[in-house]
């Protein structure tokens, strides 16, 4: 499995940012996903997930400002940021909303035993 994470960079207090995500090594419309940010210090939270149907939700911090969305024909899952405030400042990561295990061949693997790099945004105040 491969989770290919950019988008990030340094912007200013009320600015926007667009992340992508492209998920290899599964059929990724089969599965909810969602985009996780883990500050430093801080455990990683889940922030937005988008159901393989297209039905989102959000934690209550970002609601409001940030939208998921998802185009299955590109392997690819969005995360839309805008009015950014400085404590949105994390590492961001894409992987299923959830868990999983899945069965590829004759093996089999845990989606959260794997994260890629992530995309760094940093909110300057």
């Amino acid at each position: 499995v491969q989770l290919q994470a950019s988008g990030g960079g340094l912007v200013q207090a009320g600015g926007s940012l667009r992340l992508s995500c492209v998920a290899s090594g599964y059929t990724f419309s089969y599965y909810d996903m969602g985009w996780y940010r883990q500050a430093p210090g801080k455990q990683r939270e889940l922030v937005a997930s988008i159901s393989s149907g297209g039905s989102t939700s959000y934690e209550d911090s970002v609601k409001g400002r940030f939208t998921i969305s998802r185009d299955n024909a590109k392997n690819t899952v969005y995360l839309q940021m805008s009015s950014l405030k400085s404590e949105d400042t994390a590492v961001y990561y894409c992987n299923t909303a959830r868990p999983l295990r899945i069965y590829n061949g004759g093996s089999n693997y845990n989606t959260h035993d794997h994260w890629g790099q992530g995309t760094q945004v940093t909110v300057s105040s």
